[in-house]
């Protein structure tokens, strides 16, 4: 794809968002260009409070119309202000393009302090189901006409008994989403070469909706998957593993017990909207540090890509900063399109980087070395990355 050129829509964010894309932006461009794989078109998108000061609007239509023409962008963490009324600008933009599937990957990097003793087998990959579950919304403040007109209909029709100063949520999780989110974690399995799928559900309470979650996936992945499948009780009953992917499942709790103790024996965990926005930074704080992550928004049309950490508006233009999550959302978009080798090429002078023990301030410190500034270690990767 020599010569190709790729427009990508990005937009800052808030906090230490524009120092970790403009940086991640430099690195991805050295990378893209040492590839000859082409190059990249940066468009800028805005939303957050940029977007508020520029149109006097947190989420303006222009930022929508450039992302649904570019199809990719990569977007810095954008603050959502506590008590004034102002929806999450994630979960619209993730509503906006039906980015059904929240992809995380979870390795360890050494040099990092983990909690764990031996941290070095966490390897996994989180698939979130994004757009259902109670992120729908659909919720009543307990003191509302709303919730009175539901709690009396649930009362007098269907025979529960609901407290009057009970506050109403909607827990809706749907076969169609929870077979387009198995399906898109079973394709990247068999892509990836990756060795198995837990189920992460809490059926045995929520049997109608975290528990058809469970259902539909084993249905999907046997009905559509089955030469590249077999279930944790078909091995148990005798059938080979050889070359297949392995699907089990496990119950919510237990979940977070099993990537504790034994966090090399997952390798895809996937679950609904709820449980996977739990899971994702549980996982993330095994490896020491979630702010080195990145994060995968994909629909079958569009894809967004983030770091996961937050604003950190403390550190906002100190040149402090780690761009590794960022950078590593940056990786996954270029995997998107096509330009795996520059996504290689960003990986491997990260990790020359820290074996080197360069490092932002809050990695620097477990490595016994003198901290460099935001755009001094995105100036080492890039150098590393020049270098080949």
């Amino acid at each position: 794809m020599a010569g190709t050129e790729k427009e990508v829509a990005f937009i800052r964010g808030d906090g230490i968002g524009p120092e970790i894309v403009d940086n991640s932006k430099r690195i991805v461009d050295a990378a893209v260009g040492k590839s000859g794989a082409g190059s990249i078109r940066w468009v800028e998108a805005y939303a957050g409070s940029a977007a508020e000061e520029k149109f006097g609007n947190r989420l303006p239509d222009q930022t929508l119309e450039i992302i649904k023409r570019c199809k990719v962008a990569i977007k810095g963490p954008i603050e959502t202000p506590v008590g004034k009324g102002f929806t999450s600008i994630n979960v619209r933009l993730r509503l906006a393009f039906d980015l059904y599937a929240n992809i995380r990957p979870v390795k360890y990097f050494p040099g990092i302090v983990s909690p764990l003793k031996k941290p070095e087998g966490i390897d996994m990959v989180i698939f979130r189901e994004n757009t259902d579950d109670l992120y729908r919304g659909i919720e009543w403040k307990y003191d509302s006409a709303e919730a009175g007109k539901v709690r009396d209909f649930l009362n007098s029709e269907l025979g529960t008994d609901i407290e009057s100063d009970a506050g109403i949520g909607i827990k809706v999780i749907g076969k169609a989403k929870t077979q387009r989110v198995t399906r898109i974690a079973l394709n990247y399995a068999i892509n990836h070469r990756r060795k198995s799928i837990t189920i992460m559900h809490k059926g045995n309470i929520m049997k109608y909706t975290e528990g058809a979650f469970r259902e539909w996936a084993y249905e999907t992945a046997e009905k559509e998957f089955r030469d590249r499948i077999v279930t944790e009780q078909e091995v148990a009953n005798g059938a080979s593993r050889d070359g297949k992917i392995l699907l089990n499942d496990r119950i919510a709790d237990n979940m977070f017990q099993q990537i504790i103790t034994r966090p090399d024996e997952y390798d895809i965990i996937l679950a609904p909207n709820l449980n996977g926005d739990y899971v994702s930074d549980a996982a993330g704080a095994l490896i020491g540090n979630i702010g080195v992550l990145g994060g995968a928004n994909i629909g079958d049309n569009y894809a967004m890509f983030e770091a996961v950490h937050g604003t950190v508006p403390k550190y906002a233009g100190m040149d402090v900063a780690n761009p590794m999550g960022m950078l590593s959302a940056c990786t996954l978009m270029l995997e998107h399109i096509g330009m795996d080798v520059a996504a290689t090429s960003i990986k491997k002078a990260v990790s020359a980087v820290l074996e080197e023990k360069i490092a932002t301030k809050d990695i620097a410190r477990f490595l016994g070395t003198e901290a460099v500034g935001t755009k001094e270690f995105s100036d080492s990767i890039i150098a590393k990355i020049k270098e080949g």
